[in-house]
């Protein structure tokens, strides 16, 4: 088997991920020729962009296609999974879920597997796939090559990832990006009641990202929590009383880092 046996690509599914993995696979050469997507809206916008035709009924998805790649939300790829199985039983079935097993295609596909690429994606900024690790994991070695010469054609960063390394990759991304951009919301909602802007924080967030390149995450952080200064933890708490929410995540999180720099002390 080879990638010319890939010829046609269906990707169920037209969010933030589908939009940006068909897009990178169209500009790599490789020709999506169906897009599904729950609303008509959704469908056309990714066909049109990838040259594609488009359904948002599962049943006319066209049943000849070399891989189907599957790009739904968790509860959506579960609740329809044995409709989606039903397009092509003996076909090539992929899904790109961090926290999904890849063994929720058993019994119901001849061939499948997981095509996981790690990062966040919105639909008005397209990626640069080269710089994105993709994570890989399939029924059998034939069909696992195929996929490593999918992903070689959109990044060198390609990686065998079994099913639980996949979902503590999901989680660990949860804390790296999810719950950090949380902390800019947080960050944005304080300094907007004081009249100031968030643009004078890009700056120092940039600055930590950057650091994180050549240091530790541990050897990286600063602040009144790592030295435990009492006194300044113990204020700025007091400015959040109104906010008891907010005020809990500061001092969990004080807590928190304050005890991961103890503990790295005493090893």
């Amino acid at each position: 088997m080879s990638m010319d046996t890939l010829n046609k690509i269906v990707f169920i599914g037209a969010g933030n991920l589908a939009t940006n993995l068909a897009t990178a696979l169209v500009a790599a050469g490789c020709s999506v020729t169906q897009v599904f997507s729950r609303t008509t809206e959704s469908a056309e916008a990714l066909a049109q962009r990838v040259g594609a035709a488009s359904t948002t009924t599962l049943t006319a998805i066209d049943s000849t296609a070399d891989l189907y790649i599957v790009s739904l939300k968790d509860s959506a790829l579960i609740a329809r999974l044995d409709e989606i199985a039903a397009i092509h039983p003996t076909g090539f079935f992929v899904h790109t879920a961090g926290s999904i097993a890849m063994d929720i295609w058993e019994d119901k596909v001849a061939h499948y597997g997981v095509f996981y690429p790690m990062q966040t994606f919105s639909k008005e900024r397209l990626v640069d796939f080269s710089e994105i690790p993709l994570f890989l994991e399939a029924s059998d070695a034939a069909h696992l090559l195929l996929l490593q010469q999918l992903a070689h054609r959109l990044t060198s960063k390609v990686y065998l990832a079994n099913s639980l390394q996949r979902k503590y990759l999901h989680l660990s991304a949860v804390f790296a990006c999810n719950f950090a951009n949380q902390m800019y919301a947080i960050s944005a909602h304080l300094l907007e009641k004081h009249q100031l802007p968030f643009d004078v924080m890009l700056p120092l967030i940039d600055e930590t990202a950057r650091k994180v390149h050549t240091l530790s995450p541990l050897a990286a952080q600063t602040g009144p929590a790592v030295r435990y200064d009492e006194n300044v933890i113990q204020m700025q708490s007091a400015l959040l009383q109104e906010e008891p929410l907010l005020q809990t995540i500061y001092e969990k999180m004080s807590q928190q880092i304050h005890t991961s720099h103890t503990s790295t002390e005493k090893k």
